[in-house]
């Protein structure tokens, strides 16, 4: 008997090491026992799960004449694999598709290929002609979403906003994707991924610019870093209208170095300026966009289409000119005006938390994919955070972003409050709560409508 319990225990202690392990550090455990035997399972059964899957084609006629002369029948062939290599969430493989076979057809199977390796999901992504990548991850990587410990994204503009589902990290580039429609009902974690892409603009040379209709609720917690804010649709209007100038006077100075002289850099926006003469990026967030378009009268009609319009041409120029949009709200749809269409289309960045309504899923990724839509709409309640983020050329995913509070993010906001750029222009609409924080307030500046948000 003490012999079975000397022999027991340090097992059990090492189980529950494992399971504990398992609970509080998923990676770790990964690494120490999921990847080995998810590379065993996967190496010993590779032939017969590709084979059952119907992912394998006929021998060549030279393996068939050999296996005739040994009297034995040549087995069918699977793709050439690479050994797996692990990562942080799963393992990859380059896999060499045979003559005759597509990604689709692994795309289709990817679902067998989960059960029969015991994993959680197996996302295929094409590389190059005749080569994709088979991922397999290992577990719910969504189910618990932390900050990137080191820097993922080099460069400007450039920023890790969401975990996607097969354990990369979703990368917001403003230079590549210019303008974000970002869609989520109350409470789906809409707020959540804003409270990050303002945090990791805040700690970047960028112009921060805030329109918040709902008398700025949602935005002042960001003041100290904003250069301008309005709270109302017509201090919108206004703001709207010195971004346009600012625009048109950026154009101008892109026309006048372009022709300096026979020796001078040609361009066509400001990120081919020298460096000491490029004007700083403009980030204009707009919060709850169907508050800014409600109409109770015609000259609220009037007003809301005048600023669909500036909105409009902000996106189609604006990219040029280094002006880039985030339009954020819990529904988009045509009811906010004849140009709302239009403005969705220049929006080419989607981002869908959970919705109200279908409409508003079809709106965001309807010219995506119809296959994103249903992901968008069948997102849970209980799952905060999680949302499908697409784009212009077709591709979507599922992402989560990780938590971060208002206080945390207001304390970002705050300690970089030197960072933010001043523009002439926008003065009028700085904050004074930036100037408290910063320095002595300007006459300039203006303070935010105090009006209460009961109605």
């Amino acid at each position: 008997m003490p012999d079975i319990v000397r022999v027991l225990l340090p097992a059990l202690l090492v189980l529950v090491v494992l399971l504990a392990v398992r609970r509080r550090s998923p990676v770790l455990f990964w690494w120490l026992v999921g990847y080995p035997l998810a590379a065993l399972r996967v190496l010993a059964s590779y032939r017969a799960t590709m084979d059952a899957c119907g992912l394998t084609v006929p021998a060549s006629a030279v393996r068939r004449a050999t296996a005739r002369m040994v009297g034995r029948e040549a087995a069918p062939v699977p793709p050439r694999r690479s050994l797996p290599r692990p990562t942080g969430s799963g393992l990859v493989m380059r896999l060499r598709m045979a003559a005759g076979q597509a990604p689709e057809d692994f795309t289709a199977s990817a679902d067998r290929l989960r059960h029969a390796w015991g994993a959680h999901a197996v996302h295929v992504r094409p590389t190059k002609p005749g080569w994709l990548e088979l991922r397999l991850v290992g577990w719910d990587v969504l189910a618990e979403v932390r900050p990137p410990r080191r820097r993922l994204a080099a460069g400007p503009l450039c920023l890790p906003l969401a975990l996607r589902e097969d354990g990369e990290w979703h990368v917001r580039d403003f230079r590549t994707v210019p303008h974000e429609l970002i869609l989520g009902a109350t409470q789906s974690g809409k707020s959540v991924y804003l409270r990050n892409l303002l945090c990791g603009l805040a700690r970047q040379s960028v112009v921060l610019v805030g329109i918040d209709c709902k008398w700025g609720v949602e935005l002042a917690p960001f003041a100290p870093r904003l250069s301008a804010l309005a709270d109302t649709p017509e201090r919108a209007s206004e703001l709207l209208d010195a971004l346009l100038e600012e625009m048109e006077a950026r154009f101008r100075l892109i026309g006048l170095s372009s022709g300096a002289g026979p020796d001078a850099v040609l361009t066509s926006d400001v990120w081919g300026l020298p460096e000491a003469a490029r004007p700083v990026p403009v980030v204009v967030v707009v919060d709850e966009v169907a508050e800014l378009f409600l109409a109770a009268n015609k000259d609220d009609e009037k007003r809301r289409d005048a600023m669909v319009t500036k909105l409009i041409r902000l996106a189609q120029l604006g990219r040029a000119a280094g002006i880039y949009l985030e339009v954020c709200g819990q529904r988009f749809g045509s009811e906010l005006g004849k140009g709302a269409t239009m403005l969705r289309a220049q929006l080419t960045g989607r981002v869908c938390h959970r919705v109200n309504d279908e409409t508003s899923a079809t709106m965001a990724l309807g010219d995506i994919a119809p296959e994103a839509v249903l992901a968008a709409t069948s997102i849970p309640a209980e799952r905060p955070g999680v949302a499908v983020v697409g784009d212009s050329s077709g591709g979507w995913s599922r992402v989560r972003s990780p938590h971060l509070t208002l206080d945390d993010a207001a304390a970002v906001c705050r300690d970089t409050s030197a960072l933010a750029p001043e523009l002439p222009r926008l003065a009028p609409f700085r904050p004074v709560v930036a100037f408290e924080s910063a320095g002595p307030a300007s006459p300039a500046a203006v303070p935010l409508t105090g009006r209460p948000v009961t109605e």
